[in-house]
């Protein structure tokens, strides 16, 4: 997660997380992707049904029963594990979240065992009563998945009036008070969208953007195709960087961030050596402290049925069930070779990313999206667009290039 207003707008700066010791639990919701002893955010698919059929869906999620799901006592369990470990949000997500019964239940009683509790969903339950409901559970944030305007985004969804239902849901957050962000999946259908999405932003008040890059897995495997190129993913990130300090700058108080493709970050600080020097070097604190990539260790998902992957994305391979084993411990094992690899992952990384002069700001990019790609968890991210000169492989001596090579694996 890149906080494109943080770095880019000039929220934040060095000082703000040193000014709480960069101590996780003394940091402030926003500044908590800079802390050195945080433990892992929690992706939590309470419930793997939906009420959608959404084309990029990494769940492969239908309107269904799906059985051995955890059930309330399960999940209470849990919790309590989540919050003794220190996890200082947890997120529900599904499959549509709200389709469970007690989903509103649970995260409260997250809140009330000290973690954030936030949902992620596609807004077309929310009524004003759920609005309502939402804000006496105390959940800290609700991001509603919207993926283009009207059309765009009933395609996306697969269901006319989609875009209408979502668009309903956020004003009612909104109206109640309640903190919503919308999340955006860029591809080739929706990138031209961007501009009437920024106008929407404004428009609704709505607290916070994430426009997210495609991960290849669940359904998102079958629209790869649909990738932005990398030209058209360095205009898109260009634009957001645009509305992100036009928002500023009049005033306007927006949260706007980039995720899953961590070579925004280098490209933010490389945009920045060439406009203004001295903020690209504090820039540059900041996304060390931001350690790049973490699945498998600053994010981690527990799906509906308890199984415990790298991120939720990566449902192709699981460390252990919650059922068998608590969660701390299952995070905390690092006999398992994949969740040991994702620790030490730099002396695996092949190809460019093994020999890229960003690792320590980058760490790897996607790992499981490389894994779709090339079927090797340490091949190249085929998704990072930053040129061969700008991580610096063209230019050096060939011995320097072997050496870091053989130094990386690659």
């Amino acid at each position: 997660m890149i906080g494109i207003s943080q770095l880019y707008a000039r929220v934040a700066t060095t000082a703000d997380p040193l000014r709480y010791g960069r101590e996780s639990g003394r940091l402030p919701a926003h500044l908590l992707r800079f802390s050195q002893d945080r433990k892992p955010v929690v992706v939590w698919n309470c419930s793997r049904r939906c009420n959608l059929r959404c084309i990029h869906c990494y769940a492969d999620s239908e309107n269904q029963r799906y059985p051995n799901e955890l059930t309330a006592g399960e999940a209470r369990t849990m919790i309590d594990d989540l919050a003794q470990f220190g996890v200082p949000v947890l997120l529900f997500s599904g499959g549509e979240p709200l389709m469970r019964r007690d989903v509103l239940e649970l995260a409260a009683y997250a809140g009330s065992q000290g973690m954030r509790p936030v949902i992620s969903t596609n807004g077309t339950l929310i009524t004003r009563r759920k609005a309502e409901e939402i804000v006496a559970a105390g959940i800290a944030y609700v991001g509603v998945s919207l993926d283009g305007i009207r059309e765009t985004n009933d395609y996306f969804r697969g269901r006319r009036g989609a875009y209408d239902l979502a668009l309903r849901g956020i004003r009612n957050c909104v109206a109640v008070g309640q903190k919503v962000g919308l999340r955006l999946t860029l591809t080739r259908h929706n990138y031209r969208d961007l501009p009437r999405i920024f106008e929407l932003i404004e428009r609704e008040e709505i607290d916070r953007a994430c426009f997210y890059h495609l991960v290849y897995s669940g359904r998102g495997r079958g629209i790869a195709s649909e990738d932005l190129t990398h030209e058209e993913t360095r205009a898109a990130v260009d634009y957001i960087c645009e509305q992100a300090v036009s928002l500023r700058r009049r005033g306007i108080e927006k949260d706007i961030l980039t995720v899953d493709n961590h070579a925004d970050g280098v490209y933010v600080y490389l945009k920045l050596r060439r406009e203004d020097s001295e903020r690209a070097e504090e820039v540059l604190q900041l996304l060390r402290w931001n350690g790049g990539n973490r699945s498998g260790i600053g994010i981690g998902n527990i799906d509906n049925v308890g199984e415990v992957h790298p991120d939720q994305f990566w449902w192709s391979h699981s460390f252990g069930n919650v059922r068998e084993r608590p969660f701390s411990e299952i995070w905390s094992d690092l006999s398992e070779p994949l969740m040991a690899g994702l620790h030490s992952r730099k002396s695996l990384l092949k190809g460019r990313c093994g020999r890229c002069r960003f690792l320590d700001i980058c760490n790897g990019n996607f790992r499981v999206r490389a894994l779709a790609a090339h079927g090797d968890a340490w091949a190249p991210d085929p998704a990072c667009y930053l040129t061969d000169e700008e991580i610096g492989l063209t230019g050096l001596p060939e011995e320097a290039v072997a050496a870091k090579a053989q130094l990386f694996g690659g």
